[in-house]
């Protein structure tokens, strides 16, 4: 072989040769890593920004549980769109969170309502107007003890209540008559009773309550209370006083004088419709 053709090993041939392997060979690492290669220790703080995410990168299965908390929500990024069907129950509604205005007009309709749910309370005034009542809504049964009937006769259960007063000054043996015309009419005459100061019945309970100014009556009955009386004749019917024309209209009472002097007797009287 010819010699010439040979070159000759030099220094700096030597580190021309190894620099130039050392340049391939980190263009070959840098051009094709490993496949899985590169993991979190890899990877300098910071750096994978939002910019380095590709659209669409971070899905829900990447999230990992309650990893998205309130703070991290941006204004309106849950739109209703997002919630689903009965996502939001009753335990998720913070309290005075559903206001008046929050509610859609007709959203609460009569079968959203509880028995009792509306009391009187909550009615705002002149709320219950005729139209709102159903015809026949209010009957007599629902008309307190107070209230006159609506109609041409005395409804069952209600009650008329008045004051008597008769006597005069004259003889023995006078009569004094007075009448006493009901406000409203009862269907039939009812059942009369005369009592003495103090005195009750079954049918008659008394003198109630309003400083004993409510007497009382059952049912079909007329009670005549006697709460004062002077020189009366109490001997036959006039025990003490003596009821005539007693009819569904009203009732009469007759007072006989038992000496030459002022007599007289006063009080009170009830009548309830059978």
């Amino acid at each position: 072989m010819n010699s010439r053709f040979l070159p000759k090993l030099s220094y700096s041939n030597v580190i021309a040769t190894m620099a130039l392997f050392i340049a391939l060979g980190g263009i070959a690492v840098a051009a094709g890593l490993p496949k899985n290669s590169v993991g979190p220790k890899q990877l300098k703080r910071g750096a994978v920004t939002p910019a380095k995410l590709r659209k669409a990168a971070v899905t829900s299965g990447k999230l990992a549980p309650k990893s998205v908390v309130a703070g991290k929500l941006g204004a309106n990024a849950v739109l209703p769109g997002n919630i689903a069907n009965g996502a939001v129950t009753t335990a998720k509604i913070g309290a005075g969170a559903v206001i008046a205005s929050s509610i859609k007009n007709g959203v609460i309709t009569t079968n959203k309502l509880n028995n009792n749910a509306v009391t009187t309370p909550k009615l705002a005034s002149g709320s219950v107007t005729n139209p709102i009542l159903a015809n026949g809504a209010v009957t007599p049964a629902k008309l307190s003890d107070e209230f006159g009937p609506i109609v041409a006769t005395l409804k069952s259960g209600q009650t008329l209540r008045g004051v008597f007063d008769v006597g005069s000054t004259g003889a023995a043996a006078d009569l004094t008559r007075a009448a006493v015309s009901f406000q409203f009419p009862l269907l039939n005459a009812p059942s009369v009773t005369v009592l003495q100061p103090g005195q009750t019945t079954a049918n008659c309970g008394g003198l109630g309550g309003g400083n004993n100014q409510t007497p009382q009556a059952s049912g079909g009955n007329l009670c005549i209370y006697v709460t004062n009386k002077e020189a009366l004749d109490e001997t036959g019917s006039f025990t003490p006083l003596a009821v005539e024309n007693n009819t569904r209209l009203g009732f009469g009472l007759v007072a006989k004088a038992a000496t030459s002097n002022p007599y007289f007797a006063y009080g009170q009287w009830a009548v309830t419709a059978p």
